[in-house]
């Protein structure tokens, strides 16, 4: 008959505490939750400014858009003082100047960054590189400047929308490639490896592996470009001042925008006129969303099915 062996509490190990299974200690938890306060604190305080700007944006110009006469019809005959009519030569004159402005730049940044990150060696990739830190920090009036000076001082040539265009590209193209080249950057180089094991050559891997692969990143750093440019106002000052009718030919005569709509809205210092600024900062912050919106659908239906 066997007999149950009794066995020695004390020569067992002693049980462990928390602390010794990386647990919180009460410093570590305090400092961790300070660290959560701070963090929320500061968000706080970021989003209150985007709140106030929305808030009054929207109290002050809402009901400008609630108008259909808004969207329908120009300033055309409208004065300072009188009320009426509406932002659509303003809002097609942004449209078009912003897609012709992003079918210049995108391809240009895209490609851009594109050699920088797939081919860029040597002198000639850092020169480039360089150059890109350079436009991004140029004040949109200098960019203004410039084109105003190699295209009316120059060429002899009258401010046209077009020369606004060029003036916008080199604001956009930076923030085009750099946050092209950071998307780039994250695509795994297994990927890369990977279609280069099976024989595909290197430009077909970046057109079809790793551009789709980053080209929701890629979207959002073009909307970020577009939302840059189409918030400008110095080119648009300097180079195509603002007109109330409709124009929609970027070589003949102006162009309004909202920008510029803004501004000469605001000039007025009249209560018809400020009305019409908030409605424009209004319709331009609703434009600027939509665009944002459809860029993520259009990433998130885009991005390489596993």
């Amino acid at each position: 008959m066997s007999t149950l062996s009794t066995v020695d509490e004390s020569a067992l190990p002693a049980a462990r505490t928390n602390d010794d299974f990386g647990g919180k200690s009460g410093g570590r938890a305090f400092c961790d939750q300070a660290a959560r306060v701070v963090m929320w604190v500061a968000f706080v305080v970021a989003l209150i400014p985007l709140v106030w700007i929305l808030g009054a944006t929207l109290l002050k110009g809402g009901h400008m858009l609630l108008d259909i006469d808004w969207w329908t019809k120009s300033q055309s005959g409208i004065t300072a003082r009188r009320e009426g009519g509406g932002a659509v030569h303003a809002i097609q004159g942004t449209l078009i100047q912003a897609l012709v402005t992003a079918l210049i730049s995108v391809p240009i940044g895209v490609l851009t960054a594109v050699y920088l990150v797939e081919y860029g060696r040597g002198r000639l990739a850092k020169a480039v590189s360089f150059m890109v830190d350079i436009l991004t920090g140029i004040p949109s009036i200098v960019a203004a400047l410039f084109i105003y000076a190699m295209w009316v001082t120059t060429f002899g040539l009258q401010r046209l929308p077009i020369a606004v265009c060029l003036a916008l590209t080199m604001l956009m193209i930076p923030t085009v490639v750099r946050s092209t080249e950071e998307m780039l950057k994250l695509v795994p180089n297994e990927l890369r490896e990977a279609s280069y094991a099976l024989g595909v050559p290197k430009w077909k891997t970046i057109l079809r592996i790793v551009i789709p692969t980053s080209f929701s990143g890629i979207i959002t750093g073009i909307l970020l470009g577009l939302a840059r440019v189409m918030g400008e106002t110095a080119p648009l000052i300097i180079l195509g001042p603002y007109t109330a009718v409709i124009a929609t030919n970027l070589f003949d005569g102006l162009m309004p925008t909202l920008p510029t709509m803004i501004y000469q809205n605001y000039t007025e210092n009249l209560q018809p006129a400020i009305d019409r600024t908030w409605g424009a900062a209004l319709t331009l912050i609703l434009i600027i969303f939509v665009l944002n919106i459809a860029g993520r659908l259009i990433g998130r239906f885009s991005k390489v099915k596993n």
